[in-house]
């Protein structure tokens, strides 16, 4: 298949591509916080106990929680695929950054995308990749906090690593999902277009009755998201719990403030038929992720909404990054990088905007607080959000080497009707007990 030019905004520039260019109304989109994440895995478990329960589908994991940069499912995943790019174009894999705009935000990317060093090597594939051995899928998140319990054949470790005073051992979490991309590397591969991106929302799915199993989005997903089921012989991935974006979803279909068993809930309920996050955001008990969609104009941009907090956090703020841009199929996934990750692991994997996003995520401004506390307040999706202004209640004068103020103001969120679905303020309340009426009070 001849390949096409299209813009991709995360490179600043145009890539080939198997398919013209073609873009939906609204983008399924995320913003996951990595520097709240705990591994609790409760949001693994809930899709897995969703979607993932039957047989031949014990080793599927759609939404995953990674230990990195040791772990990954399947086992070095990046390492892999950037080593397959960096082999097709060495030495060259770089980033121009002195110029940016609103439509190359990072500059722009020199290098060859998996697309263009496929062309490059004329393997006759639309992509660069590989399929996993069977050994890489251990598990999601293999050597998790063993850092002097490694064996010799793991990548990249320090068997010191635990030793103090000085712990040379880093890691961090990471919860991968589909990105459902703009130019998804398994819909360009799959010789039977049995993958589609859908018109309404962006979320790329499998028609399972066209897939036949050869297993090119296996191969050809940078990523590694789909995955192929031996019992039924055809791949599967995440499909962002479309019933619940659809607003199909049994909770979104509820009227009242009681439901025939009793259904209650701590905040407002949602408007019936309302767009709810995937389940996997939903139950996330760090409040690290937020999700939604962003408004996609005829000519494939973004529309300009800075009240939308996807918008905001990522177009506007930019304190949210794309997952390994250079790959080229312009993910939908984004993330605040870890601040205690060495600066050049995090350019690797989130590009050269990653020391201004997490100088920008250590020095919050009123509207970047205001924002973040929207994480995990609500099922329903947010698509707007506004900030009323309060009393200051905190000042450092050198919090992180500058001047913090911390106000208490009044953070407002609304679904897609425009009606609210909660407010809560800046400042957590304090609540101080009565020594006096407590038995284990001294």
């Amino acid at each position: 298949m001849a390949h096409q030019e299209v813009y991709n905004w995360h490179l600043g520039r145009n890539m080939a591509y198997p398919y013209k260019e073609k873009h939906p109304k609204w983008q399924f989109a995320f913003v996951f916080n990595t520097n709240r994440c705990i591994a609790c895995q409760t949001c693994t478990m809930a899709c897995k106990s969703t979607w993932t329960f039957s047989k031949g589908q014990e080793f599927m994991w759609w939404n995953r929680v990674e230990h990195m940069p040791y772990g990954g499912y399947p086992q070095s995943w990046d390492k892999k695929i950037l080593h397959i790019l960096d082999k097709e174009n060495p030495g060259r894999q770089r980033w121009a950054v002195a110029s940016t705009s609103p439509e190359k935000p990072y500059g722009i990317y020199d290098g060859m995308t998996i697309f263009e060093g496929a062309v490059h090597a004329g393997t006759g594939q639309n992509a660069l990749g590989y399929v996993p051995t069977d050994r890489e899928w251990r598990a999601p998140n293999f050597y998790e906090d063993t850092a002097t319990g490694y064996p010799v054949s793991a990548p990249d470790t320090m068997h010191e690593g635990s030793q103090l005073p000085h712990h040379k051992t880093w890691f961090f979490y990471l919860a991968r999902l589909c990105n459902h991309c703009t130019y998804p590397g398994c819909l360009g591969a799959c010789p039977r277009k049995a993958i589609y991106k859908r018109e309404e929302d962006g979320i790329v799915l499998i028609d399972q009755s066209r897939c036949r199993g050869y297993r090119k989005c296996v191969e050809q997903c940078p990523y590694k998201l789909p995955m192929f089921r031996g019992t039924t012989r055809v791949s599967e991935k995440c499909i962002a719990c479309y019933p619940r974006i659809e607003g199909k979803d049994p909770v979104s279909q509820y009227k009242g403030t009681k439901a025939p068993h009793e259904l209650t809930y701590s905040m407002s309920t949602p408007s019936q038929n309302d767009p709810m996050e995937t389940r996997c955001m939903a139950v996330c008990v760090g409040q690290i992720r937020l999700q939604g969609l962003v408004q996609i104009g005829e000519d494939g941009k973004w529309v300009h909404d800075p009240e939308n907090p996807l918008y905001y956090l990522i177009r506007v703020a930019k304190v949210a990054l794309p997952i390994y841009p250079v790959l080229g199929t312009e993910p939908n996934g984004y993330y605040i990088p870890p601040r205690h990750v060495p600066k050049a692991y995090l350019r690797q994997m989130f590009g050269p905007g990653a020391d201004a996003a997490v100088e920008t995520f250590m020095n919050p401004s009123r509207d970047l607080l205001a924002c973040m506390n929207l994480f995990r307040k609500h099922q329903s999706i947010i698509f707007k959000f506004k900030r009323i202004e309060g009393p200051k209640v905190f000042e450092n004068p050198n919090f992180h080497g500058k001047k913090f103020e911390l106000y208490n103001d009044t953070v407002v969120a609304y679904n897609k009707k425009g009606e609210e679905l909660f407010r809560t303020p800046i400042e957590e309340p304090t609540y101080i007990r009565r020594g006096d009426i407590h038995y284990n009070t001294i």
